[in-house]
């Protein structure tokens, strides 16, 4: 039975890394399906509005951290590249190489540092101007639930710049395996925090723990001491920042924050305009649905490095072989638990079943917008796939398709949803996607030509 379990594995594509990540995503939506269960029980339909409206605010993050840890990820993988290791921790090659990845070290973690204070600060006063402007509801507590959410999303931010500089030197499947536990300890104690009667405590408190529990694992391991060997390494040669890295940064992050207006938006318009209910079963559908899209994304972001290293040593051919592997193989899969999601919700509505006793068919949307944001996953998991094998490139052709992708995504959400709700918005979406598909696939072509002179 192993071994077949084994064949299997290997046919797929899942090897070390992505067995890891997939198996914390896998706990992921699990714990999300049983998560599911909990708000319904310990949740009020307005609460829920809010639980997942928290979750939209708190993105705000991707306009500051700006799209920093992808590209850490990149430039240190094609550093690393030029590297020989003889250990986990014993490693020779070109001065020039290890000292640049010394130098992009301590510049990351001064700027995470920096950035967590500050993001703290925004997300509080952000935070509460928009439920004290559109949360009328005295009876739901949130602000020091969103108090320990800011809290918690800046502390994570502090972690960002280590987990990225160990994946970039390899080390994929140690992180897929810290966040494994990480995601083991939040599922725990959400579960437990909610079955206290926490309610919207239960997210930042878990949220805390899973944290703790990361900074734990990266400071008792080589981790640490891989980091700190590289940090002492610094010589001569550095990364420029202003030349190397922010020319291709400031691109990625007007990508990244398009992404805000695209995936990010229609929580709090929903909020503002339709109340708490309907912003909630928009968040519970997005909620299942993002996890079955990160789910199956697991099989494209644990090969960056890779990837990274096949376009710095030229081996164009091995990296579109193993690109188009993976990209069909994760593809279907994503297929297959979107159809799965669609059947299960439809036998749940219309059979009217209840899960460990409790309904919750009517806490997600109706079948029109729920076909509609249902049908670009798979179109994203595509375009995200794509952007990925081009951003290996420390290139960003994508910055005027995502600028323009997000413009049409809020206007679309800002005025479509105006006069004609949820169903207006869900739409808008659907048909922005397949632009945003036709869009990405011109530049995908193009690019690969130029780059790899084919």
């Amino acid at each position: 039975m192993l071994n077949i379990f084994k064949l299997i594995a290997k046919r797929i594509g899942i090897d070390g890394a992505i067995g890891y990540t997939l198996i914390a995503r896998l706990l992921q939506a699990m714990g999300g399906v049983v998560s599911l269960v909990f708000i319904v029980t310990f949740l009020t339909t307005k609460e829920q509005g809010y639980y997942y409206t928290f979750g939209s605010i708190l993105a705000l993050q991707i306009f500051f951290e700006l799209g920093f840890s992808g590209i850490i990820v990149q430039y240190v993988a094609h550093e690393a590249a030029h590297l020989t290791w003889s250990s986990n921790l014993d490693f020779s090659g070109p001065t020039k190489a290890i000292s640049r990845i010394s130098s992009l070290l301590r510049f990351s973690i001064k700027w995470f540092a920096i950035i967590s204070l500050i993001l703290f600060i925004i997300l509080l006063i952000v935070g509460f101007i928009f439920f004290n402007a559109y949360g009328k509801d005295e009876d739901v507590h949130w602000q020091a639930p969103w108090i320990l959410l800011a809290l918690a999303t800046s502390l994570s931010a502090l972690m960002s710049p280590l987990l990225a500089f160990t994946e970039g030197l390899g080390r994929v499947k140690d992180i897929a395996k810290l966040r494994l536990m990480q995601q083991i300890t939040q599922l725990i104690t959400l579960f437990l925090f909610f079955f206290l009667g926490l309610k919207l405590y239960a997210a930042p408190l878990a949220f805390m723990c899973a944290l703790f529990i990361g900074f734990i694992y990266f400071f008792l391991t080589d981790l640490k001491r891989l980091l700190i060997r590289f940090w002492k390494k610094l010589d001569l040669d550095r990364i420029d920042y202003k030349k190397e890295i922010f020319p291709f940064q400031w691109k990625i992050a007007l990508s990244w924050i398009s992404g805000y207006f695209i995936f990010q938006l229609f929580n709090p318009v929903l909020f503002a305009t339709e109340g708490p209910i309907v912003a909630g079963q928009m968040g519970m559908t997005i909620a299942v649905l993002n996890a079955i899209l990160s789910l199956t994304l697991s099989w494209m972001t644990t090969k960056v490095p890779v990837y990274s290293d096949f376009i710095a040593t030229g081996r164009y051919r091995e990296l579109d072989k193993l690109f188009n592997k993976t990209l069909l193989q994760s593809t279907i899969v994503n297929f297959l638990g979107l159809v799965f999601f669609l059947i299960s919700l439809s036998l749940i509505k219309t059979f009217n079943l209840h899960i460990f006793g409790r309904y919750f068919g009517d806490r997600f949307l109706s079948v029109f917008p729920l076909i509609c944001m249902t049908i670009p996953i798979l179109i994203n998991h595509v375009i995200s796939s794509l952007a990925t094998y081009l951003r290996c490139h420390k290139q960003e052709p994508m910055l005027v398709q995502s600028i323009g992708i997000g413009l049409m995504s809020a206007l679309s959400t800002l005025t479509i949803g105006k006069y004609y709700g949820v169903n207006g918005i869900a739409f808008g979406y659907c048909i922005i996607t397949i632009i945003s598909l036709l869009w990405t696939l011109s530049i995908f072509v193009s690019k690969r030509k130029e780059w790899h002179n084919v």
